[in-house]
């Protein structure tokens, strides 16, 4: 088959951007059709035929006010040729017009039999499900007003058009049993789910392979950021002791809620290591303000945050998301996790069993339910165990299997 492979965007590390690394794993050749590529911001794809077309010119800054350009340009790429579009997107890339849909809306085409399967994540969250947290904070700073002003006088047309391109795609593939509600109740459209791959091999080994480097560690602020040293890229501080604090791991942006985790942690007065970055850093630092319990360190490579995974006494993740790949990552280290309860952490946390789930999505909530995780215990062979069906082997088979039913 002649296939190509769309993406919403290619600028930065995440969960939309491992499925679709794996689709490349298993389909090299296809060219991967994106609106704006940042090499600097994502390396994984050198040996990739990426294409990119007129939005490249615009600086990735201003990906999040480009949506309807976004549209425009993917619905009118010609990829007709195609036997096969897959579209990896939580966004405009199911835009795209397949072969089949353009014929079957009467026009003349190269290719009349060629589908498009969209990997959908989520409807598109700033005019579906998160619409008030993005009108709440744009995230753009002194500019926010006149953004919220537009993105409201907008915001019909455009669900409408979202609504619109997404009957487009000949079939729905997603990632949880929240994700697939979320497309019927949008989109009224149908959708199977096949969870994303998951590295469960390398953190269940990560664990083991990398160790502790004895770095030193300036001044006395245990809420800064701690520069690199040695081997290690994260430096603990001193007298700090993994095993006795709980880790969260996150693009800092406002939806994914490390306020609370902060915040939860602090009142429950237990240690939190916050890893990552993002452009809520010096917010999330400032909310943190002298306080001993939490701790802030840049990205890590995959064993090393395996490491401290294994060792942590559980993950924290009080984001609303379709699915997270990241607390899923910590079950394969071993480590329970205390997720919101509701979205797709419901398709991998057991409460009692691999974690505890708390109910309302504010700082007391998940204070209480650390208190009552601590009560509890876990074994966490059966934790790393839990882990197993989202592993990588299992989604290629699963993606290759449908591929091949829709396809024959």
């Amino acid at each position: 088959m002649k296939i190509a492979l769309v993406c919403d965007w290619l600028t930065n590390v995440g969960g939309a951007e491992k499925v679709l690394l794996e689709l490349h794993h298993l389909y090299p050749k296809a060219p991967i059709y994106t609106s704006k590529y940042n090499k600097k911001g994502i390396d994984w794809f050198d040996d990739a035929e990426v294409r990119t077309g007129w939005l490249q010119i615009f600086p990735t800054c201003l990906r999040r006010v480009l949506g309807p350009l976004r549209q425009w340009y993917f619905s009118h790429l010609d990829l007709s040729e195609y036997d096969l579009i897959i579209s990896v997107t939580g966004a405009e890339a199911k835009s795209v017009k397949s072969g089949k849909w353009l014929h079957d809306q009467g026009k003349n085409v190269k290719n009349p039999k060629g589908i498009h399967i969209s990997y959908c994540h989520v409807p598109t969250q700033y005019y579906w499900q998160m619409y008030d947290t993005y009108v709440e904070n744009p995230g753009f700073g002194v500019l926010n007003p006149l953004v919220r002003f537009c993105f409201k006088v907008l915001v019909k047309p455009l669900k409408r058009a979202d609504y619109k391109a997404a009957q487009r795609p000949d079939y729905y593939v997603t990632i949880s049993d929240y994700a697939k509600s979320q497309i019927k109740k949008y989109y009224d459209r149908e959708s199977i789910v096949i969870h994303p791959p998951v590295e469960t091999e390398v953190f269940k080994q990560g664990n083991n392979k990398f160790r502790k480097s004895q770095v030193e560690v300036g001044g006395k602020g245990n809420n800064k950021t701690e520069k690199s040293q040695g081997s290690s890229s994260a430096q603990l501080v001193e007298n700090f002791d993994i095993t006795r604090a709980y880790i969260t791991t996150s693009r800092q942006v406002n939806w994914k809620r490390l306020d609370i985790a902060i915040e939860g942690c602090i009142k429950a007065e237990r240690h939190l290591m916050v890893i990552g970055e993002g452009p809520l850093h010096d917010d999330l630092v400032k909310l943190a303000g002298d306080s001993e319990y939490v701790h802030f360190f840049p990205l890590m490579s995959k064993d090393e945050l395996a490491f401290y995974l294994g060792q942590a006494k559980g993950y924290v993740f009080p984001s609303l998301e379709p699915f997270g790949i990241a607390p899923v990552e910590a079950l394969s280290a071993g480590c329970p996790v205390i997720a919101y309860g509701e979205g797709g952490a419901l398709d991998y946390v057991v409460d009692g069993k691999n974690g505890i789930l708390f109910k309302k999505q504010t700082a007391k909530s998940l204070s209480d339910a650390i208190l009552q995780f601590e009560k509890m215990k876990f074994d966490r062979k059966k934790i790393v165990e839990s882990a197993d069906k989202f592993a990588v082997k299992r989604f290629d088979k699963e993606i290759k299997a449908f591929i091949n039913e829709k396809t024959e």
